[in-house]
């Protein structure tokens, strides 16, 4: 068993989410070392059905927050007390011995990255964008395919900008490329293309464009969230 100076904190933000908190949660406990992981903290901005029941038992620490994935995840952060923070989508499972892989990059002298993803789906047209996940751009990354980062370099930044309801994991990992090399390790994630089939593949992937578009552009983050009510939401 890996003994390291280093845990990991997990930080999970959810909201009515009672059909997938349970699994993840379950899968968690079967794939890391109970040594490396000090905390899963699910962050609930507001849950009104049983995902915070679901989540305490199955052991999770369950706080509460705002509602927002950029407060919650400060929320998470602020309170966790590992030396590494990993940002978890409810719907993203990491691969095999994730805990293993984020400190052996820690020990490497890494202070943030994530993994490549796959979607649960043999879907060409999403597979085709999940390749680009290996590729070490920011144009690539997305809070799909997780983030660790350490606890130090976390507060350096001062975390996620609240102001962005939508975007905030690319926001925050822009602001992360400038200021520290950034690690892509090669094993992957799967995320749920649950969206993507409620919305249409093709039209779904298109508004998300127009969106890393505006941004690139200079429009605002309430503007951002604006189009994503009316064309995703």
């Amino acid at each position: 068993m890996r003994q390291n100076n280093h845990n990991i904190s997990i930080i999970i933000p959810v909201l009515n989410e009672a059909n997938c908190i349970g699994e993840l949660l379950l899968y968690l406990k079967e794939n890391c070392q109970l040594n490396s992981v000090h905390e899963i903290i699910v962050v609930d901005g507001g849950s009104t059905d049983d995902t915070t029941t679901i989540a305490s038992k199955h052991g999770a620490t369950v706080i509460n927050s705002e509602k927002g994935r950029a407060k919650q995840l400060n929320t998470g952060a602020a309170f966790a007390r590992g030396s590494i923070l990993y940002f978890l989508h409810v719907d993203t499972f990491p691969p095999k011995h994730f805990d293993e892989r984020i400190i052996a990059a820690i020990e490497k002298g890494s202070q943030v990255g994530c993994f490549q993803m796959k979607f649960d789906t043999d879907s060409p047209f999403l597979n085709f964008f999940a390749w680009f996940t290996r590729l070490n751009y920011k144009i690539c990354r997305g809070g799909d395919q997780s983030l660790f980062i350490t606890k130090d370099l976390f507060l350096k930044t001062k975390g996620f900008n609240e102001q962005y309801i939508i975007y905030e994991d690319n926001e925050f990992i822009g602001r992360l490329y400038k200021i520290a090399p950034f690690s892509i390790l090669p094993f992957k994630v799967k995320t749920s293309a649950r969206k993507y089939q409620e919305k249409g593949e093709i039209r779904l992937q298109y508004h998300f464009g127009i969106i890393h578009l505006k941004n690139f552009l200079g429009v605002p983050p309430e503007k951002l969230h604006e189009y994503y009510k009316r064309k995703i939401a």
